[in-house]
């Protein structure tokens, strides 16, 4: 497992490992999103911890936004509201100051069955997917393309293509368009923006739809209006079940869910025992991953199903070592200027 070297360096600072062996009970304050998520947690996590643990879960449901308002509030009061809060990849930059530092290699749950580098300095990886390139089948009979430069050859795989435009995910497009161009995987960053956007340049036109959700970029495939897009894997797995669309792993950007500890938190020991026990137990992360439509750090459980459904998911071996994994500080330091500049090229 790799540990970065701030992670080292963070001494005392951070937390040992906690066995998870039933003992002191007390509880764990998890934040979390409500509804499908917080029920699937329930079913295959929070029960089962409760039970070998003998520790309590004690879950709020809660929005991102109102989440980090209370946590920020908590920190500055000293009353910190939560234990474990819900954590994009950006977050985890933003807020870095915030959160109680992982000492991740002392975590054995962690080493023995976390998906590779999914345990970080400030959280870990909660759910796991990717932006995946997916084409109707009807338009391409005889194979659709298969990387980021095939989407911008209009020549070779001809007709109208959907991209997002989210608002909060400005980098998705420029970097394709960086793989499209042929830089490679382990010098897309720093990104250089005025090469990205003269390759963006030579497909906006081509561009005939802006999607802005997942339902969205599903029914402009559905309906015709582009022949092929990038869309979450959730959304492109379900289309390529169908048997109308396709869809390839390679290049995909990874997206991810994390879990972090609050630093302060009431429950800081039981926090650190609920991360180290989350990665563990490949037959609960199946059914989960299904429930939500999303993978779940567990290296184990995508080898565990049927043959014919690996290709579906993003921690299969053969399909994660394929997922592109963006330098979050480097995007964290440059959010501002992405955006103008993407706004700006938008508009043009």
């Amino acid at each position: 497992m790799r540990i970065t070297r701030r992670a080292a360096m963070a001494g005392a600072a951070t937390l040992p490992f906690v066995s998870t062996a039933k003992a002191a009970g007390g509880e764990v304050i998890i934040a979390t999103t409500g509804g499908l998520m917080t029920n699937s947690l329930q079913t295959h996590f929070y029960k089962r911890f409760e039970a070998e643990t003998g520790i309590r879960v004690r879950a709020i449901a809660i929005e991102l936004p109102d989440q980090w308002a209370r946590a920020i509030a908590g920190a500055r009061t000293g009353n910190v509201p939560f234990d474990v809060v819900t954590a994009t990849p950006p977050d985890l930059i933003q807020h870095a100051e915030i959160l109680q530092p992982l000492d991740c290699a002392a975590m054995p749950g962690i080493v023995a069955h976390a998906l590779p580098n999914s345990c970080m300095q400030r959280g870990i990886i909660r759910t796991v997917g990717g932006m995946a390139l997916t084409w109707s089948k009807k338009a391409f009979p005889s194979g659709g393309p298969q990387s980021w430069a095939d989407f911008f050859d209009v020549a070779k795989f001809p007709g109208p293509r959907s991209l997002p435009d989210t608002g909060d995910r400005d980098w998705w497009v420029p970097l394709a368009a960086l793989m499209a161009d042929g830089v490679p995987r382990d010098k897309l960053f720093p990104m250089d923006l005025d090469r990205a956007y003269k390759k963006l340049d030579t497909i906006k036109k081509n561009v005939a739809a802006w999607w802005k959700s997942g339902d969205n970029s599903m029914q402009i495939l559905r309906g015709g209006d582009a022949v092929m897009s990038m869309l979450y894997s959730s959304r492109a797995v379900p289309l390529a079940k169908s048997g109308e669309f396709d869809f390839t792993w390679n290049g995909a950007i990874r997206d991810t869910g994390n879990w972090a500890i609050l630093k302060g938190s009431p429950n800081t020991a039981n926090a650190v025992k609920f991360l180290d026990f989350f990665v563990q137990n490949p037959a609960e992360h199946l059914p989960f991953s299904t429930a939500v439509s999303f993978d779940s750090n567990n290296k184990e459980a995508a080898t565990q199903v049927p043959a014919d459904e690996r290709r579906y998911r993003p921690s299969y071996p053969d399909n994660y070592e394929k997922l592109v994994i963006a330098d979050f500080e480097w995007i964290a330091s440059n959010r501002a200027k992405m955006r103008e500049r993407w706004v700006s090229w938008l508009t043009q």
